[in-house]
């Protein structure tokens, strides 16, 4: 991208280190979820997040069975949730590419096939 002055500017990436900025959601936290925060950065996946809807909308369909559009709400978040878990990441494409390579060359050296080409 250039700017009017022939200029060639930068775009940030998002999750970059240039594009958190970790006191910009802070300060909106109490002292034990700034604590929590860290550890939660490192998790992957969404299983935990999709466990806890199912928990909160169970709690809400047994104390506010009368709350349809909060229940509404609830049932969207989880489609979404549950949607996203299906969705294949760059990480889980590449380990999957690698398990796939690692396979076909074990099929290979088996049959006695020499690896002509590198994959």
């Amino acid at each position: 991208m250039t700017s009017d002055k022939g200029r060639t500017k930068r775009l940030r990436k998002p999750g970059g280190s240039q594009s958190r900025k970790p006191d910009f959601y802070t300060r909106a936290l109490t002292a034990a979820e700034q604590e929590a925060l860290g550890p939660a950065r490192t998790v992957e996946g969404l299983d935990e997040e999709v466990a806890m809807l199912r928990v909160k909308l169970l709690t809400l369909l047994t104390e506010h069975p009368d709350n349809y559009s909060l229940i509404m709400r609830g049932v969207e978040l989880m489609i979404k949730a549950v949607s996203a878990c299906y969705r294949i990441s760059g990480k889980s494409e590449d380990d999957l590419y690698q398990s796939v390579v690692g396979v076909l060359k074990g099929v290979g050296e088996a049959l006695g096939v020499m690896e002509e080409t590198r994959v």
